[in-house]
């Protein structure tokens, strides 16, 4: 009988990490809406929120955000509220001390980030230049 190696690989688990460590933080808010729209999109709880910053925009860099469901090579991956977040190491460089707030007014609801590296943004708040 001939022996069999397998190799598995293992995801990197979402662990605490020191808040100074978090590049972005999210709201109870927009932890509940993250929470709630991917339900709407019958994605179940596996599925974690990827933010990211991608080259484009009207002010040269955008945020992304999508649903995830497993670690990528140089991920940080940590847990806020039940929610597994995933953020790519070039970007964490660019959203460290981010907040990711979801607001609801006249002009319309949408996720709002305050990021303090920003050294400008555009009217449409998904933009932003450093």
């Amino acid at each position: 009988m001939e022996a069999t190696q397998t190799t598995q690989t293992t995801q990197p688990e979402a662990r605490p990490i020191p808040p100074e460590e978090v590049p972005v933080a999210l709201t109870a808010k927009a932890v509940e809406m993250v929470k709630i729209t991917r339900q709407q999109e019958g994605l179940d709880e596996t599925h974690g929120l990827r933010v990211a910053v991608r080259g484009g925009g009207c002010s040269g860099f955008e945020y992304a955000l999508d649903y995830e469901s497993e670690a990528r090579p140089n991920d940080i991956v940590y847990e806020q509220e039940g929610l597994t977040v995933y953020v790519d190491g070039v970007s964490a460089r660019y959203l460290r001390g981010t907040s990711i707030d979801y607001q609801m007014g006249m002009a319309g609801a949408g996720f709002k980030f305050h990021n303090p590296n920003a050294a400008g943004s555009c009217g449409c708040g998904s933009s932003f230049t450093v």
